[in-house]
């Protein structure tokens, strides 16, 4: 069995002597959509930052079977890393095709960087209609969809998701998710956190479940989905009509 693409054992994050992260232990496998569940404040955007290389952490963490320690942040995003982060973070001031190139900025120049500009078109197409609007002018979905493509130029192996459907309509979020199975089919890996845990499931191969920093709950999507503390907590408990 090959090695997953993303790897991460005894993982910890503190802020001071608050613990945010505690020894959590997950795995990407290559071509596969990884969904991580829990509250707010659970520690999933504090591990979703360790892995990127935004926040300091402890333990053992690999990528590709290398080693992370001690790789800034560009230096994982060129090794096919790429964090959409909650915020979305825009370069809202610019136009959304200058966003896109941005994204692509340490591709520049590569003899298919105007194909992946292209493809960016094809797979948000309300963008392309957009592409000389300035970014802080477009709606919250069109934001998320821009998000996405930014971090896509990089060409990753392997992209993170934080929150991706965080107050958009639900047409809108339905949109997100269908493009999120899509990149899946591209040869993509996904490491999705969200709060909408049916969503999410629905979509993934494999499920963890934060709570307090720390992973009480992990397993095939299909599982959990049918796991009672799950359906308690996150899918809301079943009941029968009267």
């Amino acid at each position: 069995m090959s090695a997953p693409l993303l790897w991460a054992d005894g993982l910890c994050v503190a802020y001071g002597r608050v613990d945010a992260v505690r020894d959590v232990s997950l795995s990407v496998p290559e071509g596969s959509i990884v969904a991580i569940l829990g509250p707010n404040g659970a520690g999933k955007t504090s591990l979703l930052g360790a892995i990127m290389g935004v926040l300091r952490a402890r333990g053992d963490l690999r990528f590709r079977g290398q080693a992370l320690a001690g790789r800034a942040v560009e230096q994982r995003v060129a090794d096919g890393m790429s964090l959409v982060p909650e915020k979305r973070e825009l370069f809202v001031t610019m136009s959304v095709e200058d966003n896109l190139r941005l994204g692509g900025f340490r591709r520049r120049g590569s003899a298919d960087y105007g194909d992946t500009l292209e493809e960016m078109w094809r797979l948000f197409p309300r963008l392309k209609e957009r592409r000389a609007q300035l970014a802080g002018t477009l709606s919250g979905g069109e934001r998320q969809m821009l998000a996405m493509a930014r971090a896509l130029m990089s060409r990753p192996r392997l992209l993170m998701l934080d929150e991706p459907s965080l107050g958009l309509a639900p047409l809108i979020v339905k949109d997100i998710f269908r493009t999120v199975a899509a990149l899946r089919q591209t040869g993509v890996s996904i490491l999705l956190v969200e709060q909408n845990a049916r969503a999410a499931l629905e979509l993934a191969d494999h499920g963890y479940v934060l709570e307090n920093g720390s992973v009480v709950l992990q397993g095939p999507a299909s599982e959990l989905r049918e796991d009672e503390r799950v359906i308690a907590a996150y899918l809301g408990i079943k009941t029968v009509a009267r």
